[in-house]
């Protein structure tokens, strides 16, 4: 089995690639969140053990994007005790939390869960998601393909993200709003709109005749690959 380490303390990562490896493990390490990101879709780890304060990306945003293609097992190691965190990183979709300090037997026994109720084969480990003519890199965050170069926001990533995590399954419009811009902002229908209308607009063959980002009346928008 092989696990992605992912922590910028290099004194804990030595320490628990040792243990790890002494138990039979495949490890990989990174030391920032954007490390994390390349080593997810590049490596292809089983589980992750990952750390919410890195440099370059947060782990919760680490999280996000990993879940936007893969459904890898995603356990948190965090010295953060505030419910609120760790709410935020579950909602993000990591699978489990567990607050640093720890004991190594604990931790062994929730990384045997996981790998046992996720199975290889029903995970997707693919950054990247064809629509239409273009190839959308999710870990690179690049758009190719389909004439002119594309570019989005980061806005626009992150709903992107969440279309993509959701193939052909209606998404209320308070669902996205309050995913991407938070719970305030539930019922501010315009900013959906307006964002939606960009990635078709980026993405679609003829924006004018959407067929990937589609729209339910009155109810939300479905997005089909």
């Amino acid at each position: 089995m092989k696990i992605l380490l992912a922590d910028d303390d290099a004194q804990l990562l030595r320490a628990m690639r040792i243990t790890l490896s002494a138990r039979g493990y495949d490890v990989d390490v990174a030391h920032d969140g954007a490390e994390a990101i390349d080593a997810v879709a590049n490596g292809h780890p089983d589980l992750v053990l990952l750390d919410l304060g890195m440099p370059k990306v947060e782990g919760v945003d680490v999280v996000r994007a990993v879940r936007a293609w893969s459904q890898v097992p995603i356990i948190v190691l965090s010295g953060r005790t505030d419910s609120v965190e760790k709410v935020e990183a579950l909602d993000a979709g990591a699978d489990d939390y567990v607050v640093k300090p720890f004991a190594m037997d604990e931790l062994l026994a929730r990384i045997r869960a996981r790998s046992r109720q996720v199975p290889g084969a029903e995970r997707s480990d693919s950054a990247t998601v064809r629509i239409g003519e273009r190839e959308v890199d999710f870990a690179a965050k690049t758009v190719r393909g389909g004439g002119e170069p594309v570019r989005l926001t980061p806005t626009e990533w992150r709903l992107l993200e969440l279309f993509v995590q959701h193939p052909g399954t209606l998404l209320t419009r308070q669902m996205l709003l309050s995913d991407v811009w938070g719970p305030y902002h539930a019922n501010d229908a315009g900013y959906l709109r307006l964002y939606v209308g960009q990635l078709r607009k980026k993405l679609e063959p003829v924006p004018a005749e959407p067929r990937h980002f589609i729209n339910e009346p009155g109810l939300g928008y479905r997005f089909e690959p």
